[in-house]
């Protein structure tokens, strides 16, 4: 591991997703505990996207950005809200320049699948629908997220291809979770992780998924025709149970002809990124802002 992330190890919580209520409220202090982003070059709006029911969005919009991106936060599908990434959501923004829509979707076990990916593909419909109002270009909107937002990102593309749904230009999937079954060698071998293990992630899925089956648009790994896909970036985490899911699910996007750029960072565990004193997580932010900024280029 790398030896900055190492010696933080002790102050990360740990992975337990037995109570998602006590769990929303860790989440929701050590996202507090984050430095405050700096949001002078941009305007934060709240809005509801009418659907039903209404989801919750904040727009990050740095001046003159015409590119956006539909940006899903991580949790494990359990926890997260716009506040919680509001730290993420502004660096994205800034870092790429691009206008941000982060996205409130419905938490599992109390809302399980398909309500996070219905509020989800809302906001995307609404987005292209109001590109001209909402002052962006709608040849240029990519969706991308954090680990279980990157898999529902990921899954929003498989829907709209299926559903001739809104052009996505692009998917941003940082470290994400694809795949219920769990079957990988990184899914059965990471118990021990920091943040992210094996336990975690089956409560992660059966909070998810409560009683229904696994279909591809819950789990995109279970897809059998990755073809038409958008363009892709995908980050992965050394030592994270998904790791190896998420290179799998882009060697196969490579093979039905769609671009891939992946990026397997060394060193880190799941969620590491947020150690944001740690040179390995600079890299990591200042990489996704680049890749989005050249993947929304008009």
């Amino acid at each position: 591991m790398d030896p900055e992330l190492e010696a933080f190890i002790p102050m990360f919580p740990r992975a337990d997703l037995t109570d998602p209520v006590t769990e929303r409220k860790n989440l929701a202090a050590l996202a507090a505990s984050v430095p405050a982003p700096d949001t002078t070059r941009m305007d934060v709006e709240d809005r509801t996207v009418p659907a039903a029911p209404g989801v919750p969005v904040r727009m990050y919009r740095p001046h003159g950005a015409r590119g956006a991106i539909i940006w899903l936060h991580g949790g494990g599908f359990v926890m997260g809200d716009l506040d919680t990434e509001h730290p993420w959501a502004a660096r994205i923004a800034d870092g790429a320049g691009v206008v941000v829509i982060s996205v409130g979707y419905r938490l599992a076990p109390e809302n399980p699948f398909p309500a996070a990916l219905d509020d989800a593909y809302a906001v995307l419909t609404w987005a292209a629908e109001h590109a001209a109002e909402l002052g962006i270009d709608p040849d240029r909107i990519a969706v991308g997220g954090h680990s279980a937002g990157a898999g529902l990102a990921a899954a929003v593309a498989l829907r709209s291809r299926d559903q001739q749904g809104p052009a996505i230009r692009f998917q941003l999937l940082n470290q994400p979770g694809l795949d219920d079954r769990q079957e990988s060698w990184s899914a059965r071998n990471f118990t021990e992780t920091p943040w992210m293990n094996r336990d975690k992630a089956t409560a992660i899925w059966r909070h998810y998924l409560g009683s229904a089956p696994a279909t591809p648009y819950a789990a995109p790994a279970r897809a059998t025709d990755l073809s038409g896909l958008p363009p892709a970036y995908i980050a992965t985490a050394e030592l994270c149970p998904n790791r190896d899911e998420a290179l799998i699910y882009g060697m196969r996007l490579l093979q039905e002809g769609v671009s891939v750029e992946l990026h397997q960072w060394a060193g880190t565990f799941h969620g590491s990124q947020a150690i944001l004193s740690a040179e390995v997580s600079q890299r990591q932010i200042t990489e996704l802002g680049a890749v989005l900024r050249r993947a929304l280029a008009g």
